[in-house]
């Protein structure tokens, strides 16, 4: 891939108009959003602003000149319309659980908060679908689902605090990708708005549509850079009448890939999660967990069947790369579990500011890549923490960088680290999106003809570029 090019075509984008100032406009408009809204919901006192304006990770934060917060799709197009009459920017945020810092302000931009378009409707039964607001979390749309013997295909860890739209617009994967697919697997229609403030609306509930482009598709995965997301017609899975889940101890991310290979047969098969040694070490330390084992071992895998144990049990006997095994069926063994994989995020935050990178791989590639990685990271900076996890059947691996002489501003390790994902024929995002964190990097894995196609995607559907200036397309053109 010819890099300058690609370059370029970050630059070509940014020309096309992606990196708003605030307009002078932009104060009488506060005035007017606040009428389509009410005054409750219009927020400007900074002391009340400063959970909108930092994301989850405390690297990417910035001043917004507003939040407001629409009760529905009809004053959210209000709300675009206004915005873009005065070419005011607008970000929108759902949960606010982003890792890239795609859902926070970066310079005076209006923040559109959706957590107030939280409904939930009644499950369709008969096609095994529902339609929920933007701002609904996963939890509360796997809650009505489980009440009609039904769940949603995606989970992850955020479930409580993430949000359907945001889900959607960063086509988020978690831990069931192996059996389910990413976000864009489950969306079978949707409901948004974009920059003009007009409405598209395709919830019919249809499998089958082939009448032109898949807007939907289209738009999940975006990052709120085409439209924005108000309701989702999610497609439901069968809630499994038993669980089993195995934690294992392995010698490594190549005997990992051999215990992989071996269970790929099981059709129940939902989750097969990788963990090191330095992760366990790390959640233990921060939650007092006890160790998995008498022993240690350099690598773990969480697996999981939405099935009886028997299955996994036999696939599990005689296997020569498993070193320990523990089996849980009931619901708080489970729990206890998975407790290893699920505190990782929170042990690291806990530990201070990480360079937090979400790549992803050839199954081929994952164990040279996973024992380049840390190599590299500590010949570059002595003493660095590298915790390294993730979803192993998928590719995808999250390195995460702690240690002394590493700011948060200092980009040299994502630097290392991408180029490296690229070497080996990898992504440098999985499921977290570009953001505006990874956007000087996009060339590494896009080529200019993409980036050009994108580009001109975006100018078609905002050409004033209001809608999450900066995301995937670089503010101050690439460097």
């Amino acid at each position: 891939m010819d890099h300058g090019v690609a370059q370029g075509a970050l630059r070509y984008a940014h020309h096309l108009g992606y990196a708003n100032q605030v307009p002078p406009a932009l104060n009488p408009l506060v005035s007017r959003l606040a009428r389509i809204v009410g005054d409750a919901h219009t927020l400007t006192d900074p002391d009340t602003l400063a959970s909108y304006e930092t994301d989850w990770t405390r690297r990417w934060q910035g001043p917004a000149r507003c939040v407001v917060r629409p009760s529905g799709t009809d004053q959210v197009a209000s709300i675009l319309a206004e915005c873009h009459e005065v070419g005011a920017p607008v970000v929108p945020q759902g949960g606010n659980t982003g890792l890239v810092g795609g859902s926070v302000p970066r310079g005076g931009e209006i923040v559109l908060s959706l957590t107030r378009l939280d409904g939930v409707e009644p499950v369709d039964t008969l096609a095994a679908q529902v339609t929920a607001g933007a701002g609904a979390t996963l939890s509360a749309v796997r809650a009505q689902a489980r009440a009609h013997d039904l769940d949603v295909g995606v989970d992850l860890a955020a479930r409580d605090t993430a949000t359907i739209g945001g889900m959607v617009a960063t086509n988020a994967g978690g831990v069931h990708v192996i059996r389910y697919g990413a976000m864009r697997r489950q969306v079978i229609g949707l409901e948004a708005v974009l920059a003009s403030g007009q409405t598209i609306t395709r919830l019919e509930g249809l499998v089958k549509d082939n009448t032109g482009y898949d807007l939907p598709g289209l738009l999940t995965g975006s990052e709120g850079t085409l439209a924005v997301v108000t309701r989702v017609r999610l497609a439901l899975v069968p809630a499994p009448r038993a669980r089993v889940a195995a934690l294992l101890g392995v010698s490594g991310v190549e005997a990992a890939l051999g215990v992989l290979a071996r269970l790929r047969r099981l059709p129940s098969l939902e989750a097969f999660e990788l963990m090191m040694a330095e992760g366990i070490d790390l959640v233990r330390e921060h939650s007092g967990l006890g160790p998995p084992f008498g022993r240690e071992h350099p690598a773990y895998l969480l697996v999981e069947c939405a099935a009886a144990g028997e299955a996994l049990a036999a696939a599990l006997e005689d296997c020569p790369q498993i070193h320990d095994a523990a089996v849980a069926t009931d619901r708080p063994a489970r729990e206890r579990l998975w407790a290893y994989r699920e505190r990782h995020t929170e042990a690291i935050n806990a530990a201070g500011v990480p360079h937090k990178m979400d790549v992803t791989l050839p199954l081929g590639e994952l164990a040279a890549f996973e024992a380049e990685v840390r190599g590299r990271v500590e010949a570059a900076w002595p003493g660095a923490r590298t915790v390294v996890f993730g979803h192993l059947a998928d590719g995808n691996l999250h390195v995460n960088v702690l240690g002394a002489g590493l700011g948060p501003d200092d980009e040299a390790v994502e630097d290392a680290v991408y180029r490296l994902a690229a070497v080996h024929g990898g992504s440098i995002s999985a499921e977290h999106g570009i953001g505006i964190a990874k956007t000087r990097w996009l060339p590494l894995t896009r080529g200019a003809a993409d980036i050009q196609a994108m580009a001109a995607i975006k100018h078609a559907l905002d050409p004033r570029g209001i809608l999450n200036p900066g995301v995937l397309f670089p503010q101050g053109g690439a460097p």
